[in-house]
């Protein structure tokens, strides 16, 4: 408890830190002034992106069902690198040409040059909506944490772990959010090379045993990567993540916010080291502990635990509670960015579009804090079942935005030909694909992500294809950026 006492009074400090740094205006508020360094850019963007599902959710389903689970890691590890090479350096130029744009949808406006505000509408929609569902994800993580790590009933954990995120982030907007995320990060990679490895150590030569006997104890073979229960069709279906990651605003936004275009090399190895040696951690996490309880005795009530009491098993107190921050850090800095872009797109994409385009700047930083309120409380309340599953309600997040806004984030960098058409049509029909596979009760065959991307991406192609040429000015533009990102 001492050592998560001195987290909470950590990611506060930063909040404060910030506040005095760089909230002044809407920019610094919501961007940090486009001033992040490529480490805070990475382990910012990782950390953000990860959140409870890799430290609960990802370790959760490995030791229920084995390796098979694993081929997640493998396509997200996959889809960070394209991330970063087809859209990073792109995105953060085109940004500042274009109306030096703050959030997604007033990208995808000033992109096109959309004065009917059809593009900002949609896009402002479609993140309010799957971020309410994705945030809700972090408060379910939250409250089983509390329950499991520090004795309190699921919905005062809620309260807790909603509440300090809130308040740092209200204090100290996007600068504190990146700031806690680099040290959350940190704190998230030490603890996923640890408690592997010494769980590892502590069966020692029994390890293979105790594999066979968790094996036998759930009737699969926990070692299979595909063959038996793991068929081709599960395979790409759980690969198929690293798809969402084009279209994810919460990590695509430090994209945005890097101090210079030259920086994101070095940010792109930072990145993906973190992810892989991580993703490695989480699914030798679930494996090794399948063989440990099935070896030592016992069994975790809910799988999603299992990282939790292995911390606790396995540490001194002390030493686990700095090793159990880590789950908690992970579970912060998502929630904490979650928050902030859809507080920026209820406020810039909201607010100041449609209520009141003369809103001062003290004005807007005031409604963007109001939002993170509002928004948390939403959450909050979607969150209340303890028996939501968090890796289930982030798939479905998760694919929500990478059917909706990845294909269109990529036409709209890397081909000249789209049109605002074209990616209003792409957003919508990828949207409703994935909420019409999940109502349809096709995600057991097919993670909704497939058939919504594939749908999204010949939505854009045929509309604009059938739709006029974008202007001279809009193909200029698009030239500009693509030369200024050369290299990075």
């Amino acid at each position: 408890m001492i050592a998560l006492a001195i987290y909470f009074i950590a990611m506060l400090g930063i909040g404060f830190y910030a506040w005095r740094k760089s909230t002044q205006d809407v920019e610094g508020y919501l961007l940090g002034g486009r001033d992040l360094g490529p480490a805070v850019t990475a382990l910012s963007a990782g950390a953000s992106d990860m959140s409870g599902w890799l430290m609960m959710g990802l370790p959760g389903a490995i030791f229920l069902s084995g390796l098979g689970q694993g081929w997640i890691a493998v396509g997200l590890v996959i889809g960070a690198y394209l991330n970063y090479r087809l859209v990073a350096p792109r995105l953060r130029t085109y940004t500042e040409l274009a109306g030096d744009s703050i959030t997604v949808p007033d990208f995808f406006e000033e992109r096109f040059h959309d004065r009917s505000h059809s593009l900002r509408l949609v896009s402002a929609i479609v993140i309010i909506i799957f971020f309410a569902l994705y945030t809700s994800a972090g408060m379910v993580a939250g409250g089983k944490f509390a329950v499991s790590a520090m004795g309190m009933d699921y919905f005062h954990g809620i309260l807790l772990m909603g509440g300090i995120v809130v308040v740092y982030t209200v204090m100290g907007g996007f600068l504190a959010v990146s700031l806690t995320d680099f040290v959350q990060g940190c704190i998230m990679f030490l603890a996923l090379v640890l408690v592997p490895l010494v769980a590892w150590l502590e069966l020692g030569d029994g390890f293979g045993p105790a594999l066979a006997a968790a094996e036998a104890s759930r009737g699969v073979s926990l070692t299979q990567m595909i063959g038996g229960d793991v068929t081709l069709l599960a395979m790409i279906s759980a690969a198929a993540w690293g798809l969402g990651y084009f279209g994810q605003p919460h990590i695509i936004v430090r994209f945005m916010a890097i101090r210079n275009v030259k920086d994101m090399p070095i940010a792109r190895r930072i990145n993906i080291w973190w992810m892989a040696i991580s993703l490695v951690g989480a699914v030798l996490t679930g494996l090794v502990g399948a063989a440990y309880f099935a070896s030592k005795g016992g069994a975790p009530a809910d799988e999603e635990t299992v990282f939790l009491l292995l911390s606790k098993i396995l540490f001194h107190p002390f030493i686990a509670g700095f090793v159990l921050a880590a789950v908690l850090a992970a579970i912060m800095s998502t929630i904490s960015s979650q928050l902030l872009v859809t507080s920026s797109s209820l406020t810039e994409d909201i607010y100041k579009t449609f209520l009141k385009r003369d809103a001062s700047e003290k004005q807007l930083v005031m409604i963007g804090r109001t939002m993170v309120v509002l928004v948390s409380v939403v959450a909050g309340l979607l969150a209340l079942d303890p028996d939501s599953k968090v890796l289930g309600i982030v798939s479905n997040a998760w694919a929500g935005f990478g059917a909706a806004f990845g294909p269109a984030i990529i036409f709209s960098l890397r081909w000249k030909r789209t049109t605002r058409e074209g990616v209003l049509a792409g957003m919508i029909v990828g949207a409703l694909v994935v909420i019409a596979w999940i109502l349809l009760g096709l995600s057991s065959t097919m993670y909704e992500i497939v058939p919504g991307f594939i749908a999204s991406c010949i939505a854009i192609w045929l509309v604009s294809k059938a739709t006029a040429e974008p202007s001279p000015e809009i193909g200029k533009q698009f030239e500009e950026a693509a030369a200024a990102a050369q290299g990075a």
